[in-house]
């Protein structure tokens, strides 16, 4: 008889809920999971070939050691003691700035996160690079400047709006919200209902819009500037929203007041009717946003989140229904990151300080690189894979190459690990107890606890014991009394009770907690990742108590136990939570309590973004002939995290996008062989001429140039992207807006 399993997916940060029928241990059928509260039957082609993701030649089974230029089977016991010994010598001569951990858990699985913190806290470090640094910190940093801390932002209450943009999204492809190709296409479909999508090109998004505006590569801030511009010159922006829950607005008001909104439009190459259009619209309807990748990874990167809060906050879409709202969590994504407190390091060469408390990878290298003493010498990556997924591939690897010890924790030989000291074999998200913390959902709160549907190879480990192990071997784990692991035996309310008693003995091991209940309730759980969340419910904040109350569960002591065993009993997930929609204002941790639109250090830039600084900045910046958009989000790519090429078997998933009339200028035909150059680098690829492309602008997916059984498959667009090409205040790589050129090999 078949045995379907449920679980969800890993391979994008939507997790949809999907089954899984195993044969012999291996994955053999998907499909979706229609008990899903999230995803509803929702599933994509991605997780239909989830099995490429799991099994392949690639995947690792044992620790490994380099010694010369080959890799070598070791115990687990040699390779713990080694590097915690290692780390711990680095630490001890060079200072805690020498180490950096790399990670927390990408699409799928977030439970990592809590043990590489506490390890890199142990060893004194600050430095935790991670990949929302490389997309969204310039995000919430301006959500943070508005709302008084970082963890919180603005996400659209699509459900409930009239009027929704799509900028720089292109989620018919790339999601990014909960059944996004299904929600769009119904929106698009609804009379009553307006898609507006910024794009430069005409997307899958775009192609079923009411509006497109077909914006210049480049020019999103100054567009948003007059978009601004027009809204307060015509009157419709809501005086009293502002005049309640807004601080700043008559500081920034001369920002926009007089400002050459006609002339910005017209740099922009967009319709000036068309655009105040849209204006009318947002500000006089139930509207909201949804910004991406286009925005993040262009030029003025944080500048333009800034501005679409203020384009929000004027026109009265921040924290009500159908507008911008700050969604409940079970556990956020970051912290803040005070920039005035003076014990927050900034980075030794470039001068960058965290925001949510990661640091930009595209100044790693530098930082390696550096020849001061404090420079980065150790690196622990963990699920991540920096010279494939970030800037500047060549970079990295001259940066890595230096480096006293680089050890990564990894489901395959990556090649990140290929370059490594120590590679340590995880196990999956479908063979350890897991989960993700994305906020996708409002009011209510999502969670599902995924639980191992495969039983793992080799000596596979759950990444938090490995990191655990190691912490052990370099003196982070105090000495832990019998009595907690006889406490943990007895049961889940015994132990809560031992561990209470021994950390009011013991305040010093509150830094590895995550150590201490994966050490003693993780060994009768057998899982140390079950036991760090179990431990996370316990100490949950009063807000995600109070969101869980109104989702049903019973206040008290015994709230999180509950909670825990509910999720243990509903592998599909569970509603954990549910917001006030009425009180959703009340969130905001400014000073005042209000959202607050100054901006400080980024009105000074917001200033200086007019027309005739762009239309000159513009030429000053494209030195080739063409635009590259580095990376392209399709249903043929997962990042890295699908190494075996067979997926995509008969289909054309790693090509460079031109539009006819390039191609025609340029003498070249579609499917020949071309060479593409930036500042950078080169690489060669495949050319698809199609209307899919922007005249001037060539498109190269990510998540290619994978060395999988000795053949490179695909091109590394990060060949051709510079680590210094970055936001100048969060370090987010300016993908968007690579200069290039192509030529016939």
């Amino acid at each position: 008889m078949e045995k379907w399993k449920k679980t969800s997916c890993v391979l994008c940060a939507q997790n949809c809920g999907l089954e899984t029928l195993i044969e012999n241990n291996r994955i053999v059928k998907v499909r979706p999971d229609k008990s899903n509260l999230r995803s509803e039957g929702y599933f994509c082609r991605k997780g239909r070939n989830l099995a490429f993701h799991e099994h392949h030649a690639q995947r690792l089974d044992y620790p490994l050691k380099r010694v010369g230029d080959k890799f070598e089977r070791v115990s687990w016991e040699t390779a713990a003691t080694e590097i915690g010994a290692k780390l711990r010598a680095i630490v001890d001569e060079h200072g805690p700035r020498s180490f950096a951990y790399m990670g927390g858990g990408g699409q799928g699985c977030h439970f990592e996160a809590a043990f590489g913190r506490s390890l890199m806290a142990g060893l004194g470090s600050q430095y935790h690079y991670n990949a929302m640094a490389q997309e969204l910190t310039g995000f919430f940093w301006s959500w943070g400047q508005a709302l008084g801390r970082q963890y919180m932002a603005g996400f659209a209450d699509h459900h409930r709006c009239d009027v929704f943009l799509a900028i720089g999204w292109n989620g018919m492809m790339s999601h990014q919200m909960p059944q996004a190709p299904r929600f769009l296409k119904e929106f698009a479909a609804d009379p009553e209902k307006t898609l507006v999508v910024i794009d430069p090109r005409k997307s899958e998004t775009a192609s079923i819009a009411d509006i497109h505006l077909a914006i210049r590569p480049g020019t999103d801030a100054l567009l948003t500037r007059a978009m601004i511009s027009i809204i307060l010159a015509e009157g419709w922006h809501d005086k009293e929203y502002i005049e309640k829950h807004v601080t700043g607005f008559d500081k920034i008001r001369p920002l926009f007041e007089g400002f050459d909104a006609r002339a910005a439009i017209e740099v922009c190459e967009l319709d000036f009717e068309e655009v105040k259009n849209v204006c009318r619209l947002v500000a006089t309807k139930k509207s909201c946003m949804h910004p991406d990748l286009g925005v993040f990874m262009n030029r003025h990167s944080t500048a333009v989140t800034a501005l679409e809060i203020i384009l929000l906050a004027v026109c009265g879409r921040i924290g009500v229904p159908g507008g911008q709202v700050i969604p409940g969590t079970v556990m956020p994504l970051g912290s803040h990151s005070d920039a005035s407190d003076p014990k927050l390091w900034r980075t030794v060469e470039t001068g960058f300080r965290p925001i949510m408390g990661y640091y930009p990878p595209n100044v790693m290298p530098e930082e390696i690189m550096s020849d001061k003493p404090e420079r980065l010498r150790a690196v622990l990556c963990s699920g991540s894979n920096p010279l494939r997924s970030y800037a500047d591939t060549a970079a990295y690897e001259e940066a890595f190459d230096k480096l006293d010890l680089l050890v990564t924790i990894e489901l395959a030989m990556t090649e990140t690990a290929a370059m490594s000291d120590y590679v340590l074999p995880a196990r999956s998200g479908y063979e350890s107890w897991d989960g993700t913390f994305f906020p996708w959902n409002f009011p209510e709160v999502f969670f599902q606890l995924r639980r191992p549907v495969l039983e793992p190879m080799g000596e596979r480990l759950e990444t938090g014991e490995i990191i655990t192990m190691i912490a052990k071997k370099a003196g982070l784990v105090p000495e832990l009394p019998d009595e907690l692991y006889k406490a943990a035996g007895e049961g889940r309310p015994q132990f809560g009770m031992a561990l209470l008693k021994f950390v009011k003995e013991n305040p010093k091991a509150l830094g590895a907690m995550p150590f201490v209940v994966s050490m003693t309730l993780g060994q009768a759980l057998c899982s140390g990742n079950l036991a760090a969340l179990w431990g996370l419910l316990q100490t949950a904040p009063a807000a995600f108590r109070a969101n869980a109350e109104r989702a049903g569960f019973e206040p008290g002591p015994l709230m999180g136990e509950r909670i825990f065993q509910a999720l243990l009993d509903h592998p599909e997930g569970i509603w954990v939570g549910k917001c006030d929609p009425s009180e959703n204002l009340e969130l905001v941790r400014t000073a005042d309590g209000k959202i607050n639109i100054e901006f400080g250090e980024v009105a000074d830039w917001i200033g200086g973004i007019d027309a005739v600084s762009e239309q000159k900045a513009l030429a000053d910046e494209m030195d080739m002939p063409l635009l590259l958009m580095a990376g392209r989000h399709m249903n043929m790519n997962a990042n890295t995290l699908m190494r075996d090429p067979a997926w995509n078997e008969g289909r054309r998933a790693c090509t460079l996008a031109m539009s006819p009339a390039d191609a025609e200028a340029l003498g070249m035909e579609d499917g020949q062989t071309v060479r593409v150059s930036t500042s950078a680098g080169s690489v060669e690829i495949e050319l698809e001429v199609t209307g899919d492309a922007r005249p001037g602008m060539v498109i190269m997916p990510h998540g290619f140039g994978l060395v999988y059984e000795g053949s490179v498959y695909g091109a590394n667009v990060n060949r051709l992207t510079k680590n210094t090409h970055r936001d100048k205040l969060a370090g987010t790589p300016l993908h968007r807006f690579v200069p290039c050129r192509v030529e016939t090999i």
